[in-house]
């Protein structure tokens, strides 16, 4: 079970947040201002934060950067203020995600879902893999190929990775789709993925016509042949 803490002013949108979350299977400690809400972060064990931006001892930006200063916990912003600026600020602060209000739920689960998959992710990544010639700074989110920088989009990068942490398994094409679907700004579908196989191909294969690290495996998906060694 996930602990989560909601910190929402708003108390009848906060009690109907809460009250879907637990019926969703999560533990919730909910804050109406930053008291509250260090408070809970120094008693409870938390895995995420749904963080308020207008509060009335302060604003979410605030505990967002003190979080920031001892946590990589996840941060997602729900918030009426959802003009540009204040989107870039929480991003920039280590926000993961940013949702507007009116808050739509089944939307809030999804995100919710997605960060915590994306967040287990990299906890359980090394810091370093090497394949082949291809090295991966997954800190950096930097690829390099013979000591050269490859440059990736991100879906580009997150499909190389989803590959990569199964080596030598043959993934479907719906399992690297479920992996994929997350990405900030895109919609990858079946015919899509295709497309994102043959540019990564020819990015980080020598020859992208006869791959050696990257194998179709017809009729089921792809595979990651070659040996990964992680630092």
């Amino acid at each position: 079970m996930k602990n989560v803490l909601l910190v929402e002013d708003d108390t009848t949108l906060a009690f109907g947040i809460e009250y879907t979350l637990k019926n969703e299977g999560f533990n919730v400690s909910l804050a109406v201002d930053l008291a509250e809400a260090r408070k809970a972060l120094h008693t409870n064990k938390l895995d995420i934060v749904l963080l308020d931006v207008r509060l009335p001892d302060g604003n979410g930006f605030e505990f967002c950067k003190e979080i920031r200063a001892v946590s990589k916990m996840p941060i997602i912003f729900l918030t009426s203020c959802n003009d540009e600026a204040n989107v870039v600020m929480g991003l920039d602060l280590g926000a993961d995600d940013y949702i507007p209000k009116p808050i739509r739920i089944k939307e809030l689960i999804s995100r919710i879902n997605a960060v915590l998959r994306r967040n287990s992710a990299e906890a359980n990544i090394a810091s370093i893999i090497k394949s082949n010639d291809i090295e991966i700074n997954v800190m950096q989110g930097k690829v390099m190929k013979r000591g050269q920088e490859v440059m990736l989009t991100a879906v580009e990068y997150k499909l190389l990775l989803t590959l990569i942490e199964h080596s030598e398994q043959i993934l479907s094409r719906n399992t690297i789709l479920e992996h994929l679907w997350d990405i900030d700004g895109e919609f990858i579908d079946d015919n899509t993925l295709s497309v994102y196989i043959r540019r990564l191909r020819e990015k980080i294969e020598d020859n992208a016509s006869s791959p050696v690290n990257i194998l179709t495996v017809r009729g089921v998906g792809y595979k990651w042949t070659s040996q990964v060694n992680s630092l």
